[in-house]
């Protein structure tokens, strides 16, 4: 594939290297002439910075690919209740790969829920909470838990923003829900030793990935988001060369290289720039939506 720079690609102005990649108004399309499946990360990615999206325009063009028999995915670490809000009534008519994977729905329908075991989840939870620097939540089917009085108030103010329902509980060993997921929190300048120690601590029984600043997860292995669009296009019976992907963090990096077609953002750093086979613009400048339009022509 021929490499451009992107129109408009603001790291060719700021001296950041890069490997030649597509442009995205280059003749880059999917191995099918036509997307089947488009998942699509949200934080960095479908959502601005402000966390809005032009939900007119996606509408217009979510109805096109539902006529021409294209799923839109939504692929994110975040937990399915938010992702229902960020949808609001569009929510029902796509799919979501949530909480990096540990939960796969296909509309209403249940395709994949992750099972932690019991002792696992505690072992690792020790792990943890052995380290004061880690703050921990715990993401679960019914709901965001932490633990009452170990969390800072301003690590348990964005995990509310971002958890449609946050319960304080006195002992996260003890919680009586479906466990997804670990979401931890670590100084930002501390995030790859974090990852580099959580990792070697925790290997055979999680893996640990980040999308940046400080934020880690750790997902029982198998459940990143790669695994789940393998999930949902087997279902739906769609090869991967006709899936196309969108990312702009390292827990996009697997689905990214995945997919027939991949777009990083141009707000990507420049590892995921170089998973990817095309750069788009900016999540701030609608780039998904930019890319979908010149996909779906109508």
């Amino acid at each position: 594939m021929v490499g451009h720079q992107m129109i408009g690609d603001r790291s060719a102005q700021s001296g950041i290297a890069s490997r030649p990649v597509a442009a995205w108004d280059a003749p880059c399309v999917p191995e099918s002439p036509v997307p089947r499946l488009v998942a699509v990360d949200l934080d960095g990615t479908f959502l601005r910075t402000d966390y809005t999206y032009d939900s007119q325009r996606f509408e217009r063009l979510l109805e096109y690919m539902e006529h021409v028999g294209c799923c839109f995915a939504a692929a994110t670490g975040n937990t399915y209740l938010q992702v229902q809000e960020i949808f609001g009534e569009l929510f029902h008519r796509i799919a979501c790969v949530a909480d990096n994977g540990a939960q796969v729905m296909d509309g209403d329908e249940a395709v994949f829920v992750v099972d932690i075991p019991t002792e696992v989840y505690r072992s690792a939870l020790e792990v943890f909470r052995a380290d004061e620097s880690i703050q921990i939540a715990v993401c679960a089917l019914g709901a965001t838990y932490c633990e009452r009085g170990r969390e800072s108030d301003a690590f348990l103010e964005r995990t509310r923003a971002c958890s449609p329902r946050l319960e304080l509980v006195d002992d996260l060993a003890r919680i009586d829900d479906r466990v997804l997921k670990f979401s931890l929190t670590v100084p930002g300048e501390g995030t790859e030793e974090a990852m580099r120690s959580l990792s070697k601590k925790l290997v055979g029984q999680f893996e640990v990935t980040t999308s940046g600043y400080g934020a880690i997860d750790v997902i029982y292995p198998g459940c990143h988001k790669a695994a789940g669009i393998e999930r949902l296009a087997r279902r739906r019976g769609i090869p991967l060369s006709a899936c196309v992907a969108f990312g702009d963090g390292g827990n996009d990096i697997e689905m990214l290289r995945l997919c027939g077609m991949s777009y990083a953002m141009a707000n990507a750093p420049e590892r995921v720039r170089r998973a990817a086979k095309a750069v788009c613009p900016s999540n701030d400048e609608d780039g998904v939506l930019q890319v979908l339009d010149r996909l779906f022509p109508r």
